[in-house]
């Protein structure tokens, strides 16, 4: 295990490097630097207590990790997705966004929620069927 810490570790730091050196060849820098601060700023301030304050309120017990998991995948899902599902509307070229965004969105969601209730239900099936420890 700690093998896989020193080398997930090192790749991290490797693709920090290449990060700073796509940034320092970069024209405007002042904007990349002020979206990373937006970004910080959106997932300390808002995505962060959110998702622990829903996940406190909703649920409580063993199917609490499973929910915040849920929705940390939700909110990646959405950020994701916000540039498709808040475009302006139909383009002059429709083979530019092609598909169902939203539909698309919607049943990611879909089965990111049906995986959690499956997780859930299996670990309370399994937690019923073990016997008490002495």
């Amino acid at each position: 295990m700690k093998v896989m810490r020193i080398l997930a570790g090192l790749a991290g730091a490797a693709l920090m490097g290449v990060g700073v050196s796509l940034l320092s060849d970069a024209g405007d820098v002042t904007g990349v630097l002020l979206w990373l601060g937006g970004a910080l700023l959106l997932h300390d301030a808002v995505i962060a207590p959110l998702v622990l304050v829903v996940g406190l309120l909703l649920v409580r017990g063993a199917g609490r990790g499973p929910v915040r998991g849920a929705l940390v995948v939700a909110g990646a899902l959405t950020v994701v997705a916000l540039p498709v599902l808040l475009r302006p509307g139909p383009t002059a070229n429709s083979s530019v966004l092609p598909l169902d965004y939203p539909r698309n969105w919607l049943l990611a969601l879909g089965a990111v929620a049906t995986v959690t209730a499956l997780l859930t239900a299996a670990r309370g099936f399994v937690r019923r069927r073990r016997p008490p420890s002495p």
